[in-house]
């Protein structure tokens, strides 16, 4: 299937679809390129927030907000492996019977999956700003990135049956 159409199922079932990544190839690129693509479309969905601050603020230009975010980004990969690591340890002390790529495929893919809504919550703070309504997405967000991530390292670790 093609990434967007795995997105698109992953809010139907994150399980099946955790289940046949981890059927596919085990090679690092693979759980790499779900961070890296991850990674990009989050820097993008940043640019309309960071226009509508440089708008307000113009001290601070448009070019160094996006250098400093996208700084930011790269050097959060390091951090998304260590917090896919602290996953499988907290799966394994549950019993989990998984291994260190399987707990990653499941983070990257569940950041990978939540990006169309990151971009919409990129759009809430690039055209309403700061207040109920960002809070309320971002709360959203969060929540579905859980789900997608549980879901993921529930069948990584555990096997997952439906």
């Amino acid at each position: 299937m093609a990434v967007t159409d795995d997105i698109v199922a992953t809010y139907r079932g994150p399980r099946a679809v955790v289940r046949r990544l981890l059927k596919g190839e085990r090679h690092e690129a693979r759980a790499l390129t779900y961070l890296i693509a991850a990674l990009v479309v989050i820097y993008i969905a940043q640019w309309p927030g960071m226009s509508r601050a440089a708008h307000f603020a113009p001290e601070v230009p448009l070019v160094q907000r996006m250098v400093a975010a996208l700084l930011a980004v790269l050097a959060l990969i390091p951090a998304f492996y260590l917090l896919a690591a602290l996953g499988h340890f907290a799966a394994r002390a549950l019993g989990g019977r998984g291994d260190f790529f399987g707990a990653r495929i499941a983070l990257f893919w569940a950041l990978l999956a939540v990006t169309p809504l990151m971009l919409l919550q990129g759009l809430v703070a690039g055209f309403i700003g700061p207040g109920l309504q960002a809070t309320l997405v971002g709360v959203i967000v969060f929540a579905v990135f859980l789900w997608f991530w549980v879901s993921g390292l529930r069948v990584a670790e555990f096997g997952g049956g439906e």
